[in-house]
């Protein structure tokens, strides 16, 4: 099933659902989105984001890449902000953001171990928001927005491999959006960069959780409540 989803303004949106389970099952269609900068969305492209049952908007991004909406919001949207990067840590950003692994998964790892809580906050955002679909974006839909994609999937339970296949789907949405944006295609360096590193997209990804327990990770180390991960779970997982 195609989980494309063409909202007028973004490049990079897709459904999380029609996902298999490793225990059988799926992920429910409607219930989780990622997307590119939402701020983005033409009129049309907020009524298609209502059309599809969102009523609840996760901005993953900075205070300093947020402006004003190309149209306005509905009032219908509750908008909650959960900055991921925690870009104030220079200590940690001084290495990281210093060369292309920024636009690779080589930095989920060392950002989950150091931010528990920040990574634990915005799983709470998504466990807890009100009825209605939940979209969640960074300004890309690639970095934070991938990251965030791992940590929901992989705690309602989509193997490893499916989680690295809808990463990869990034690729030909983005090179739409560098062309709209007359900006060259990022995604060629970034490829050359992982080669170098003995790694690819996919497998950088499927490395992130590697000997790693994440739901003991962001309950001890997050604080991430037990009866979040269950409504996460009853959130997303496809009812029988």
């Amino acid at each position: 099933m195609d989980r494309t989803l063409h909202w007028d303004g973004c490049h990079n949106t897709r459904d999380l659902g029609s996902l298999p389970l490793a225990g059988g099952g799926r992920t429910r269609r409607g219930a989780l989105v990622r997307s590119d900068a939402l701020q983005d969305l033409t009129a049309a492209g907020w009524a298609a984001l209502l059309d599809h049952g969102v009523r609840t908007v996760v901005d993953l991004r900075n205070d300093d890449e947020r402006g004003p909406d190309a149209a306005p919001r509905p009032p219908q949207i509750t908008t909650v902000h959960v900055p991921l990067d925690v870009s104030e840590d220079r200590e940690f950003w001084d290495v990281w953001e210093t060369g292309p692994q920024f636009g690779t998964p080589l930095y989920y790892r060392p950002h989950l171990e150091r931010f528990p809580q920040r990574n634990a906050e915005v799983l709470r955002g998504i466990a807890r928001a009100g009825p209605g679909g939940v979209a969640f974006h960074c300004q890309g839909g690639r970095d934070r927005a991938g990251q965030v994609t791992l940590l929901v999937l992989t705690l309602a339970g989509v193997p490893g491999p499916q989680i690295a296949a809808d990463y990869l789907l990034r690729e030909e949405r983005l090179r739409a959006k560098y062309a709209a944006a007359g900006e060259p295609d990022q995604g060629p360096m970034l490829a050359a960069h992982l080669a170098q590193q003995g790694t690819t997209a996919g497998e950088a990804l499927l490395a992130v959780l590697d000997g790693l327990d994440l739901e003991a990770h962001l309950r001890d180390a997050g604080g991430l409540d037990p009866a979040d991960v269950t409504a996460l779970r009853a959130r997303l997982v496809e009812r029988a």
